[in-house]
């Protein structure tokens, strides 16, 4: 026994010793920092893949493309050359593809078209062959809970049929609404589904006056599958007056939830299409808080 335990040591160090230092530090990593495709400018484009690296980020969320009044969204990682290179590149940086976004629904309406199903069935294979194990779906203007309670119905039965392909895939679809954290457990509840979870927006309640931090703790670990670490535009993270960062890691420290935490917005008012200079302040400022 012994020796078996020393050469499992053995072969674990050698391991360790052949990876990069940055692939070391992510295995070890409670909270890793991502960023948008669509918000770097660079919409499944593979330059996206080596502007994260070079804002130091650990990943990146991978938009699915456009969708309008197509059946289905207009993705290139459909194409088995073109998802090999994305794949293959993101093996050379050492970055992760770790979400893929279907953000057509922010202006569609997932509660209102026919052909939702194969929207998400083209999603959900795409997250298998590229290994993703979450998707962001965003219930977007039209399908705006708060505003319109009398869509509740419609979502809700939209949402256990795309809940269970998920389900059935061994992925999760993470849902952004415009409800409070309590009416989204209870949505949560009508959904019963493994295979839907919330994608947490700190912007959300902090555009409605609602407490981050009690928000946070009413959804609870088991519900939060990622979290968009932003606010609205105007300054860059640091510089925040209204998200004490410090305060959002105990709280998820002390639920002892872990996963990726995605830098969506907080660019700086006076540079806005500064995507290096935004989004690499805001990668660094999280590090500083969350990996030391």
């Amino acid at each position: 026994m012994r020796k078996l335990s020393i050469a499992v040591l053995v072969t674990t160090a050698t391991f360790l010793c052949s990876l990069p230092l940055k692939s070391i530090a992510q295995i070890n990593q409670k909270y890793k920092i991502g960023v948008v495709d669509l918000m770097l400018l660079k919409r499944q484009k593979l330059g996206a893949l080596t502007l994260t690296k070079e804002i130091g980020a650990d990943g990146v969320e991978i938009d699915m493309g456009g969708l309008g009044k197509r059946p289905t969204f207009e993705n290139a990682l459909a194409n088995d050359s073109i998802r090999t290179v994305f794949l293959n590149k993101a093996k050379e940086l050492n970055i992760e593809m770790f979400s893929l976004a279907m953000t057509g629904y922010y202006a569609q309406s997932f509660c209102g078209r026919e052909e939702y199903k194969k929207s998400i069935e083209d999603c959900i294979k795409t997250m298998q062959l590229m290994n993703i194990k979450i998707a962001f779906l965003p219930l977007g203007v039209q399908c705006d809970l708060k505003k319109d309670p009398a869509l509740i119905d419609s979502v809700v039965a939209r949402l256990k049929i795309a809940g269970e392909m998920a389900k059935k895939a061994g992925v999760i679809i993470g849902i952004e609404t415009a409800l409070s954290a309590t009416e989204e457990v209870k949505l949560l509840k009508e959904i019963g589904s493994e295979g839907i979870k919330i994608y947490f927006n700190f912007s959300s309640p902090l555009k409605e006056g609602r407490d981050l931090y009690k928000e946070l703790k009413i959804l609870g670990k088991k519900n939060i599958c990622m979290i968009h670490c932003t606010n609205k535009d105007g300054v860059w993270l640091q510089n925040d007056p209204e998200i004490d960062m410090k305060k959002v890691k105990a709280t998820l420290d002390k639920m002892k939830w872990t996963g990726w935490l995605v830098i969506e917005r907080s660019r700086d008012a006076n540079k806005p299409r500064d995507v290096k200079g935004n989004f690499g302040a805001n990668t660094a400022f999280l590090k500083s808080i969350f990996q030391q």
